[in-house]
């Protein structure tokens, strides 16, 4: 059977040359970057799948906009821009300019965990998790049990687990959690959506036990195609007032604007309640700049504006889903196993059951990673136990739920073709996939490993 395959809603008007290393000499290149592809050069790559952040294709609109950037340091035009589009999307009626997601978490978490011991997140992403430790707290994932077989075919896998979070909550005490947070889409979980009723279920628990209630909300937009596409209350819903639905229950937002806004660089923070925001703003000042720019040059911000309301568009959004969804058919004629059904802006492989001779403290999500680059120049990244890391407080491996490699596919950048190369290079390492060995690291930091640790080949 053909797969659906949605085409581009845009034509391309600028390209940009790549070139495909020999084989040789990418075992060349990935051996003197310590077997981290974090540390490979973009030129040594050909198709690069490490991340969907910042790594999108700005419209010719977007690109207009940032010859219009008002430099200014306080007060700059493209700052109300951006604040009234954001306010319009999301509802909310305070916005605050960062320069990325992992800058708004810097500035909010502590605010919320501000002598509390726990977050507990539908999951928790690498870079929440590291500023939840570093706001002295413990993350705590809680995930519905359907996205824990790869194999099921569950509309929302990304959903929160409310019996097992209202458990938790009456085990460690209310008093001692500082924010529930709902990731849209579960990056984690393998881009998975999460339903409108789980979050409006979610909001009830924290209500009720008086916990602040955050969305991490970088992928908004393709959360809320899923939610039209598969929850029945919103099938004649736009996606503008999904989004509404979504974050009217929530009493904050992170978002890496990267993502779903289409900006090469950008981040928001959301508050529902004046008195949070105050607080924000003082943070913002100290960490980020005045708080109308926010760490970001006016040019950005107003590619930024134009960008939050091009992410929203149902068509684009047709397309960005269905390339995910052509490249999961490809890969099921090959026989590779992905965490199914395929999520919004990744296809996330299971590295546990492609290469299951490989343990998780040698890291298999990493090792097919690595085999990837090998084979075609494609650079993925581990989402499993080397990203994970260590237990803060004992020091030893932590198993993670899962053993994912991440194919993150960066929005109107690469092509059909490009998608095939990636899902024939996968078939290739399947067939040779027992010879494959594990890692072991050989220099790491305490946190966010995975971005700087150096790795050997376990012979």
């Amino acid at each position: 059977m053909k797969p659906i395959y949605f085409p581009e809603p845009f034509r391309i008007k600028s390209v940009e040359p790549l070139k495909m290393l020999t084989r040789e000499e990418r075992e060349e290149k990935i051996a003197k970057a310590d077997y981290n592809v974090f540390y490979l050069a973009s030129k040594d790559v050909y198709i690069d799948l490490l991340t969907d952040s910042g790594t999108g294709a700005m419209s010719s609109d977007q690109w207009a906009g940032v010859m219009l950037g008002d430099e200014s340091y306080a007060g700059a035009d493209c700052y109300f821009k951006v604040q009234e589009v954001a306010k319009k999307i999301f509802g909310m009626p305070y916005i605050q300019l960062v320069h990325q997601g992992r800058a708004a978490e810097k500035v909010l978490l502590p605010i919320l965990l501000n002598g509390k011991k726990y977050a507990i997140s539908n999951m928790h992403f690498d870079t929440t998790r590291a500023h939840v430790e570093l706001a002295g707290a413990r993350a705590i994932d809680c995930v519905v049990p359907e996205a824990l077989d790869t194999t099921a075919q569950y509309d929302f896998k990304g959903n929160m687990d409310c019996k097992r979070l209202e458990k938790y909550i009456n085990e460690l005490g209310a008093e001692n959690i500082g924010v529930i947070i709902m990731t849209i889409t579960n990056n984690s979980a393998g881009g998975q959506p999460v339903s409108v009723k789980n979050i409006r279920e979610t909001r009830a628990i924290a209500r009720k036990y008086g916990i602040k209630f955050m969305i991490d909300a970088a992928r908004y937009a393709e959360n809320s195609y899923f939610v039209k596409q598969r929850e029945p209350e919103f099938k004649n819903s736009s996606i503008a007032d999904i989004i509404k639905a979504s974050f009217e229950d929530a009493d904050c937002f992170t978002m890496s604007s990267k993502k779903d806004a289409i900006v090469n660089m950008g981040g928001l923070i959301g508050c529902r309640d004046k008195e949070l925001f105050e607080l924000v703003k003082q943070r913002t000042i100290s960490f980020e700049g005045f708080i109308t720019y926010g760490g970001m040059s006016g040019r950005d911000i107003e590619a930024l504006a134009r960008g939050l309301e091009e992410g929203v568009d149902e068509n684009y959004l047709r397309y960005r889903i269905g390339q995910m969804q052509y490249l999961a058919a490809r890969l099921d004629e090959g026989g590779i196993p992905y965490q199914s059904p395929v999520g919004g802006h990744a296809v996330f492989i299971d590295a546990k059951k492609l290469l299951p001779h490989i343990p998780y403290y040698e890291f298999p999500a990493q090792a097919l990673a690595i085999e990837l680059y090998r084979e075609a120049g494609i650079r993925a990244c581990d989402i499993g136990s080397y990203m994970l890391g260590n237990d803060p407080d004992t020091g030893k491996q932590l198993e993670a739920e899962f053993e994912f490699t991440r194919l993150a596919i960066p929005r109107r950048v690469y092509t059909q073709s490009h998608l095939d190369v990636i899902a024939d290079a996968l078939i290739n390492i399947k067939e040779r996939a027992s010879s494959i060995k594990g890692y072991k690291i050989v220099e790491e930091p305490p946190i966010l490993r995975h971005f700087t640790a150096k790795l050997k080949p376990i012979k």
